[in-house]
Formats: C-alpha cells, sequence, structure tokens
C-alpha cells in the first residue's frame, strides 16, 4: 500500500527522492513495529477495524513524504498534502466504530489508533512550524514528551479514564493542522488557530496528569511496631483475666494493658510488657 501511495506521488505530487526515502523508511518502521506488537499479542492477523487503521497509517506515511518533500526544497501540491491528511483524520472516526461493530475491539487496536493520531499530528506540526513558528511543534511533541516523562514517573503510566473531552481536544488538533496547512486562512488567524490548538492541548495533558496524580497509590510503610487485634474484644475481655476469671475480674492492671495493646495505645515503657504475649497480637 504504501509503496503504491508513494508511486502515485512521485508521479503526480513532484515528491523527491528526500521524500521517497522517508516515505519508505515510515512503511519499513511501520512494518517492524506492528509485526513485533501482534506477535507479543499473540495476534497473526488484522481485523477490519486493524486494516482501516493500516491504511490511516499509510496516509500518514504518504504525508509525511510530501513534508518531507517540502522542507528539502522541493514544490508540494498543498492539495495533495491536505488530501491525505483529511482522509485521514476522517477515518480516524471510522475504525474504532468498525470495532465496535464487529467485536473486534482489543488492546493493540486502541494503541495502534492512538500511535497512528499522534504521528499525523507531529508530521503536520513540522510542516506548519515552516510558516507559523517553531512553537507549533509542542503540538506534534508533547504526546512523545508524556511517554518519555512516563519512564521517569511510573505513575504516568496508570490507565486513563474515557474522556469525550479528552477525544475532542485530539480531534481538534488535526482539524486545526489541516486548515493552517491549507493555506485558507490569513496568517494571523493560522497563528490564532495554531495556538488554540496548543492551548486546549496543554488544557488536556495538565488535566489527565493532575488525575493521574490523584489516583496514585504510593506503597504506605507500616511500622514493625503496628499491632492488631486478632479476636473479638469480648475474646480479649475474656483472656484478660487471670486464673480463668471472667472479664472484669481479674487483675486490673493486665486487663487496662490488654485493651491498650489492642488499640495500639501501649505506653512506650509498658509496650514491651505486651508484646510478650503473642496470642494477643499479630504484627504488621
Amino acid at each position: 500500500m504504501q509503496v503504491v501511495l508513494l508511486a502515485v506521488l512521485w508521479a503526480d505530487a513532484g515528491l523527491n527522492p528526500a521524500g521517497l526515502l522517508a516515505g519508505i523508511t515510515c512503511a519499513v518502521i511501520l512494518s517492524a513495529l506492528l509485526t513485533r506488537s501482534m506477535r507479543r499479542s499473540g495476534i497473526h492477523a488484522l481485523g477490519p477495524a486493524g486494516l482501516v487503521t493500516l491504511a490511516r497509517a499509510e496516509l500518514a506515511g504518504g504525508v509525511t513524504a510530501l513534508v518531507t518533500t517540502g522542507l528539502t526544497g522541493g514544490d508540494v501540491p498543498v492539495s495533495y498534502l491536505v488530501a491525505l491528511a483529511a482522509v485521514g483524520l476522517i477515518l480516524d472516526g471510522v475504525d474504532g466504530h468498525v470495532a465496535r461493530r464487529t467485536g473486534t475491539v482489543s488492546d493493540l487496536g486502541a494503541r495502534f489508533d492512538m500511535e497512528t493520531d499522534a504521528f499525523l499530528i507531529l508530521v503536520l506540526s513540522v510542516h506548519v512550524a515552516a510558516s507559523t513558528g517553531a512553537w507549533v511543534l509542542a503540538i506534534g511533541a508533547m504526546r512523545y514528551v508524556f511517554v518519555a516523562a512516563a519512564w521517569a514517573a511510573p505513575w504516568l503510566r496508570a490507565p486513563l479514564r474515557p474522556s469525550f473531552a479528552r477525544k475532542t481536544v485530539a480531534a481538534l488538533q488535526g482539524v486545526i493542522l489541516v486548515i493552517v496547512s491549507a493555506g485558507v486562512a490569513p496568517p494571523p488567524v493560522a497563528t490564532g488557530l495554531a495556538g488554540l490548538a496548543l492551548a486546549s492541548l496543554v488544557w488536556s495533558f495538565g488535566r489527565d496528569i493532575a488525575s493521574l496524580w490523584r489516583d496514585r497509590q504510593p506503597a504506605r510503610p507500616r511500622s514493625h511496631r503496628e499491632v492488631r487485634p486478632t479476636m473479638p474484644m469480648a475474646d480479649v475481655d475474656q483472656r484478660a483475666g487471670t486464673g480463668g476469671e471472667p472479664a472484669g475480674t481479674g487483675s486490673a492492671e493486665v486487663d487496662q494493658r490488654v485493651r491498650a495493646t489492642v488499640t495500639g495505645s501501649v505506653p512506650a515503657w509498658d509496650r514491651s510488657g505486651a508484646l510478650d504475649e503473642p496470642w494477643l497480637v499479630r504484627s504488621g
């Protein structure tokens, strides 16, 4: 698929050797990563939804070839770039629907879809940055910065709750970048739209990071002196007496010490004595 698309772009869109090499590199890396992921997941063939996502990934490879051609001095018709990117964004809403309708929803499919989106946004931001400013690169780089940060902060790897706002912001990035790439908006408007896309993305990532921070569950160290009752208080009262006497008829000192032990309020000077009776407590 990628070779056929690159051949069409070479013949009709003025693709240069650098762009052709970039497109082929995308195809090789995609094939290697996807094959490895399928083997690790025990999947031998892509389902209908996976094939739709694969088509989107190939379109992203074509966009990469066109952007590379433009960056290396080639003259690329904007219509080709916009058409490929727009179709890729439209199909973004198709693969998930197909997966649900065919019962082929999987973790691999969801990850494949997400990484395809992230890569297309990265390539489009590189293209837009050439005319709008290098700061636009932050739109495409933010996802990869987040992944890198997760290696240093494992709590960032926790799954996120489903969010309609997150999906809306992600779709907004692609739409705005395609509009700016098309050159239909005046430069000030294009800059404002790109700024809006970046601001909404910062808000979305900040919201998710705050949610992951609140949901993290750090291990709580437990003191070796922590004690917990292993029997009902009635049983403790029964055994607190001396010489088998009922509760309340034994030594007041022993009874007081037993109750203090099971409630964790044993004074430091008397705690060693309470712990000498292992049938009363169990350690943490």
